[in-house]
Parts: C-alpha cells; structure tokens; sequence
C-alpha cells in the first residue's frame, strides 16, 4: 500500500484520532554529561506518521496564520508523510532561510495554531521541519540557487544573526553584491554565541554561513559597526545599509555586590561554557568557575539554558530564582520542562536583593525576598512586590543574570540623524523597515526588542524587499518620529 493510499484511508477523522508520534530525545542521565543535542528527533518512519496526522485543514489554515514567516506547513507536512523530505524542506525553505535553525529552537507558534491541539496534541512540526532540513542538507539541496541579473549595487548588512543571514540571502537572490560585517570572531550571531549547543549544534549554523558564502556574500568578523567603522564611513562604500545589530546588551539589576567574583552576565557565561575556544573572543577564553550551588535569576528561556549548562558544568544544585509565578514566565514551557526534568530547581516569588561576598570579594551567598503578585504592570503581567519581612539569606556560590537585553546605543550615539527610542531600539517604519536616515534599513530585535528567531525573520524579509525597491529607485516611506524621540 503507498504512502498516499494509506492516508486516504485512515480518514481525516482517524487522523484526528490518532495519537501524536514522540521523537526521541537522549536519556537524562546521558545527556546531562555532555553539551550535544539533547533531541535526536525523528527517524523517516516515525516522521512519515506524525506528519500523517495533520488533517490538512481548509484555508485559511491556523498553522500557517500563527507563524510569523508563513511556512505553508500543510504543504510540507503532506510531502513528508509521503516520504518526500527534500521537496519538504524546500517548502519550509521558501519562507524562512533558516529551517535547521527554526526546527530546533523556534517556540513553535505554528503548533499553537494546530487543531490537533485540542483532541490529543498538535503535530510536531518544528520537529519535523528539522528532520527534513537535515535530509536536504545531507542531499545537497539547500544550496542557494542564484537567478537574478547582478544589479551592480553594493549593500552593507550589520549583523549576522537571524535577521542579518535572512536580509543577506534575499539581497544577494536579488543580484546585490552583499558584505555582512559580525562584531563576533565568527559569523552566526544568537545562534552561535547565545544559544547552547544541547539545543542547536554549531555547526548546524556553520553550514548556513557557508551556503551564503558559496552564493557570494562576504563575512567580516571581529569589527563593530559605529566603533571600527563609522556609519558615515559605510555609507561612503555602500549604496544601501542593513542593520541587523539584535539586542546584545545585557540588563542588570543595580543591586549591592554584583561586581562579586562568581556572578555572570548570562552572554558571559553562556560563551565560556560552551562556544570552542578558538570561536570565542580573547576576554573570553577562559571557562566560567562554577561553584557547587548555582542559582540563575530570571524567567526567560535564557535562565533556562544558563541552568541547564550549569547542569552539565558539574554543578550540585541549580536554582532558577523568578520574581513571579510560572503563570508569567515569558520562557518556553517545554524547555521548562526539559530544564526540570534535567534537575533544575525553580524557586518561584522570589527576587535577590543583595550580594555576599568574602574578604576576598568572592560570592559566597545572596540575600532573598519573597514575593506577592499586586495590580499588572505596563507588560499586562502582575508586578511582583515584596513582602514586608520575608528577606532571607541562602548560601550560594555562583549567580547568572538573564534578566533581559536592551539595543546597544552606539549606532545611535554615534550616528547623526538615525532615530532612537526605548533605550536604543532603531526607529523604523514598521511595515518596510525604513529608518530615519536615507539609504539605511534595519530589522530585527534592535528594532522590537528581544524576540524569537521566527519574527526577526519575518521582520527581515520585509526589510530587504523595500530596501530592494530603494534601490530600484522607488519611494519608500519613513518612520515618524514621536516627540521627545532621539535624533
């Protein structure tokens, strides 16, 4: 019996029915010794299966409404339970240049949408999209086929992250020579120096970056845009600019003793625990010192990839200290789960107030208070608020702080007429990404702030096609600029 016959009979409503297909992930007590893929995901046959749930639902389908790329995820997922991984990816590949990347880490909006959700769980398909993205790369096919007629136009992009690889391959599709410039020894952005090999294995990264090298873009590593080189300076080389800086600056609390000996910012200690040595920059070539008792503050999926490194760093007992409840965590819920399953405590209602550190400035405890949820604040969420007499003190040897990222100022600071707001997010149109100066274009979380890989996408996608059509000559519209908006 095909692929094809077998789906027909089953039926949309025994597809319906139908029991979710799990993937494999590595036993616990194997994975946590080592920082290699924690999920091994999908093998063809269980592929074929769970993709054979999807009950193709008329349009407009939720799955493809509730991702911010519009992957057609029926398409794909019908080819994959057919057995046709290569011509699956591409249909991933044709909306987001990222399938590798977005299969393991993305949230996946698009299961939010899935109306499996509601009778025995929505299909797994940011499982699958990896699984078939590993296929086509095995076989070749996610080369970048060039097409366009060269323009002769010359376009900067700042940053390789997520938004800067995606302008990147538009452009240089569009027959734009392409230079992307990375403050990073090494190209890949969030992906190679924030994220955790357990979730994303450098060289699934890598070989993205080389895809866009064999089509023609150029890399230039280890130089800061608005430090090494000017704005004003690029734009005398470029007919057009891209920013794609993220949002790389780390928060901090302002609270006595953080400049203690055993406390990190999360970047900090998310390099030295698990970049290669030669990838890292020289202030960061050491590996992080890691006591015996660990406690993570924040909520974020970046507390838990801290905790979770800190799991696999020898560590006896990791903490994850949140000022709310898990109702408000703005984390991954799965990646929660994974977290604590790993062996990570969570002390929810509780915030640090205090650093404790010996004669020798040594962290050796933090002073804690407990926490009630009072009226929502300016995010819709309750705001935390301290209960009168509940500070503690708790011995601690190591602390990470993964309490948020701003937008570094300095393209800002540094550049005459190129709007700013919110403590340095760019100031761009929403809908094609166009800045307050001529000729540059930005998009991504220097833009909206910290958000998932899927969004700077799709943000970047938008960006690249207007500034396509700047360079065609047309008219693109600029942002308005509120009052009290930095010049």
């Amino acid at each position: 019996m095909s692929s094809e016959t077998a789906y027909r009979n089953i039926g949309r409503q025994g597809r319906v029915n139908q029991l979710p297909v799990k993937y494999k992930k590595r036993d616990v007590a194997e994975r946590i010794k080592d920082f290699k893929e924690a999920v091994v995901g999908f093998d063809e046959e269980t592929a074929m299966a769970e993709a054979m749930r999807c009950i193709q639902c008329p349009e407009p389908q939720a799955c493809t409404l509730s991702c911010p790329a519009g992957n057609d995820v029926p398409e794909a997922l019908w080819l994959i339970s057919q057995g046709d991984f290569v011509k699956a990816a591409e249909v991933f590949s044709k909306t987001s240049p990222l399938p590798e990347i977005c299969g393991r880490v993305c949230p996946n909006l698009c299961q939010e949408g899935c109306v499996l959700g509601r009778r025995n769980g929505s299909a797994s398909i940011g499982k699958l999209e990896a699984f078939v993205a590993d296929k086509a790369r095995q076989a070749g096919a996610l080369a970048i086929k060039l097409t366009a007629e060269k323009s002769g136009k010359r376009v900067a992009v700042v940053g390789s992250g997520p938004a800067g690889i995606t302008a990147a391959e538009d452009l240089i599709k569009l027959g734009h020579e392409v230079v992307v410039y990375e403050a990073w020894p090494v190209a890949g952005g969030v992906p190679v120096y924030g994220i955790p090999n357990f979730k994303l294995d450098k060289p699934v990264v890598q070989y993205k970056v080389k895809d866009l090298e064999e089509a023609g873009v150029k890399f230039i590593t280890n130089t800061r845009i608005g430090e090494d080189i000017t704005i004003d300076e690029l734009q005398a080389q470029y007919d057009a600019i891209f920013l794609a800086t993220g949002a790389n600056v780390e928060a901090k609390m302002d609270i006595p003793g953080e400049e203690l000996k055993g406390i990190y910012t999360s970047t900090d200690y998310l390099v030295r625990a698990n970049v290669p040595v030669e990838m890292r920059p020289e202030s960061k070539k050491a590996a992080p010192v890691i006591g015996r008792r660990v406690a993570v503050i924040g909520g974020g999926d970046t507390a838990v990839d801290c905790a979770r490194s800190s799991i696999r760093l020898g560590a006896e007992e990791v903490t994850i200290v949140y000022r709310r409840t898990e109702s408000e965590m703005p984390g991954n819920k799965v990646e929660r789960g994974t977290c604590i399953e790993e062996g990570v405590n969570i002390n929810y209602l509780q915030a640090p107030v205090e650093y404790i550190g010996d004669v020798n400035g040594q962290l050796i405890g933090m002073k804690v208070v407990k926490m009630e949820l009072g009226e929502p604040d300016a995010s819709g969420r309750r705001r935390p608020v301290v209960i009168e007499g509940s500070e503690f003190t708790q011995e601690i040897d190591t602390v990470i702080l993964a309490v948020g990222y701003w937008p570094d100022p300095l393209l800002g600071k540094k550049t005459e007429n190129l709007a700013t707001h919110k403590w340095g997010l760019i100031l761009a149109e929403e809908n094609v990404g166009a800045t307050t100066r001529e000729g540059i274009f930005a998009a991504g979380d220097n833009v909206h702030g910290p958000d998932l890989i899927v969004t700077a996408i799709a943000s970047a996608h938008r960006a690249a096609k207007s500034l396509h059509a700047y360079l065609q000559g047309e008219s693109i519209p600029l942002p308005v600029v509120p009052e009290r908006t930095r010049r």
